[in-house]
This record gives structure tokens, sequence and C-alpha cells, in this order.
């Protein structure tokens, strides 16, 4: 059986029970991917984490493969929904990055498990790995462009911007919620504001007001 045919996806279930189930499978998939890995993971397993018969992953997947690769466009879809449903009505892009960083971490918190299934997901299918990225990205570009045009941010490469605070979102997500106690978001978000409003300069301060200001001598 080629790939194409092994991560085809099947039509969604139309009733709700079916729907129900089919989310059993991939929140269970989620905990067994997340838990002993990829490899070592087989469908017999995801199907007793879920708690339904073997012949009911076939209903609703074709292969592991394919599991893995629906489990990755979840799990985007869900934090861009998570993300976007925090900074909704925020005006200021400082505040909207800010909370957006927040919500990245509380998200990863809740699904500890995101970290290791996007790098595996790398090795099995390279194009929901990239996909994953690209779609966080364009969805952050459009958010840059539109704060650039407003003057609340310095005209760059939105591209770039996008990719380089999705990195360091990606970094402490990984340094202070997987490594650490949960304890520090607000001080880690504070200190990430801080660093996009002023950077490495060692003689900006930050004003009340958000805005630069610089220490007097």
């Amino acid at each position: 059986m080629n790939q194409a045919s092994t991560l085809a996806p099947k039509e969604l279930p139309r009733t709700a029970r079916g729907q129900r189930t089919r989310q059993q499978v991939l929140t269970a998939a989620e905990r067994v991917f997340g838990t002993i890995g990829y490899e070592r993971a087989s469908i017999a397993e995801i199907t007793r984490e879920a708690g339904v018969a073997l012949g009911t992953f076939y209903v609703y997947f074709p292969s592991k493969e394919a599991v893995l690769v629906e489990l990755v466009d979840e799990l985007s879809a869900r934090l861009r929904r998570f993300i976007a449903e925090r900074v909704a009505g925020v005006e200021n892009r400082l505040e909207v990055e800010r909370e957006g960083f927040r919500a990245f971490f509380d998200f990863c918190a809740e699904h500890r498990n995101l970290y290791r299934i996007i790098r595996q997901a790398e090795f099995v299918d390279e194009a929901a790995f990239r996909r994953y990225y690209r779609t966080l990205a364009k969805g952050y570009q459009r958010g840059l462009t539109v704060a650039m045009k407003k003057g609340e941010v310095r005209a760059l490469d939105p591209e770039v911007l996008a990719y380089a605070l999705m990195g360091v979102a990606d970094f402490l997500g990984m340094r202070f919620v997987l490594w650490g106690d949960g304890k520090r978001f607000d001080a880690v978000v504070d200190q990430i504001t801080e660093f996009l409003v002023h950077g490495l300069n060692p003689d900006l301060t930050l004003a009340t007001a958000g805005k630069p200001q610089r220490r007097k001598s």
C-alpha cells in the first residue's frame, strides 16, 4: 500500500456518536504518542487507551501514520483557535503579544505531549510537520503586517519576525512549561514583553504606557 493511500483522510463521521468516537481515538493517540513515542506505539495500544475495539480504529483512520498526521493538524487548529480567543478584543499589538505568549504557555501546559508529537511528525510526514509551523506563521504574519501599518510595530519583514517570535515562544515553552513547575508563567511573560519592547538595549526601561523611556542619568 503506498503512502498516498495510507495517509488519505477518510470521510468525517456524520453522527454525533461517530464524531465522539473519532475524537476518543485522536485523544488516545495524543497520550500514547506523547508517552511512549510513535515508533513504539501500536494501533492496539491506541484503541486500548481509547476504550474502543481494534476494528473501530480503521473506521476512522487507514493507518497509524494517518492518525498522527490528523493529530498534528488538529493540535495546530486547536492551538490557533485557543490563542485567537484569548487575544480577541485586545487592540495594542504589544498586549496581543503578551497575551498570545501566555495563551501558548497555557495550551502547552494542558497539552504537554504537543512538543513530542510535532517533533515525531518531522520523521513520519515532513509535509505535516512543515504545515504545522507554516500555518501558524501565516496567521502571525497577517497580524504583524496590520500592526506595522498602524505603526505599532517597526516595519520589518513580517515572515522573519513571525518565525523569530515563534522560536522564542517555542523554546520558552519547552524550558518553563515542559521542564518547569508552571509557576513562573507571569514572570516569563513580563520578561519577554520587556525584551520585545527594548531588545538588548541597556539604556531603556519599560514605561507604564508600554513605550520606550530612557533612564535618567
